[in-house]
């Protein structure tokens, strides 16, 4: 190979690897995550995940508060088992039992079910909000539920399946009580977003040398 081929042969290399490095400079064009989208699928499934621990947190808050008073550690369960089962939830023959470990898991997979929305709206409406910001939006969500569910809908529904308003009874479930569980839960939510949060994901990428 004489001098001319060679430097032919340098020159087609030296082209060879220009278009290589261009080529590593332009990012693929990939789905990531930016910080302006909103992903429904992805808050709805991290509000399961984190309702579940609202939820628990909830129930540890009752079970303490019970005992404190002198009552059953699950009478707030026995009550909320009143809409399935009636009053005999309250009797003494479900103070124990599978009755009470059912009624926990129906109470978990409830919570799971709320840490839905209560996700979602976060991610929508204040996803770079510090925590006391999302536990005051947090207390408004929890209020508003609990009014919505205890007086807007177990208030009528209880009697008419039923025949009977156990829940709302205030000598049975005070309404602070409902209103502290209902809290509780919300504040535990806005506490934990930051674990589902979704974090935008920007690939690096080689910039082509000058």
């Amino acid at each position: 190979m004489n001098d001319a081929d060679k430097q032919s042969r340098l020159e087609s290399l030296r082209k060879e690897v220009e278009q290589l490095e261009r080529e590593l400079s332009v990012e693929p064009e990939t789905w990531r995550a930016s910080d302006s989208s909103f992903y429904g699928a992805y808050h709805a499934t991290t509000g399961v995940m984190l309702g579940a621990v609202g939820a628990m947190a909830s129930l540890l808050f009752n079970v303490v508060g019970s005992a404190i008073i002198g009552q059953h550690p699950l009478r707030l369960i026995q009550v909320y088992l009143t809409f399935p089962l009636g009053e005999k939830a309250l009797s003494d023959d479900f103070a124990s039992g599978m009755a009470l470990a059912l009624g926990c898991c129906l109470y978990i997979a409830t919570g799971m079910l709320l840490g839905i929305p209560f996700q979602m709206a976060f991610a929508r409406f204040m996803p770079n909000a510090d925590l006391i910001k999302r536990a005051m939006f947090a207390t408004v969500i929890g209020i508003g539920l609990w009014l919505l569910s205890f007086y807007g809908a177990i208030a009528w529904l209880q009697p008419l399946l039923f025949h009977g308003d156990w829940i709302i009874d205030s000598s049975i479930l005070p309404p602070w009580v409902g209103a502290a569980t209902h809290l509780v839960f919300a504040w535990t939510m806005a506490l934990v977003y930051p674990w589902g949060a979704l974090t935008p994901y920007t690939r690096q990428t080689r910039t082509q040398s000058s």
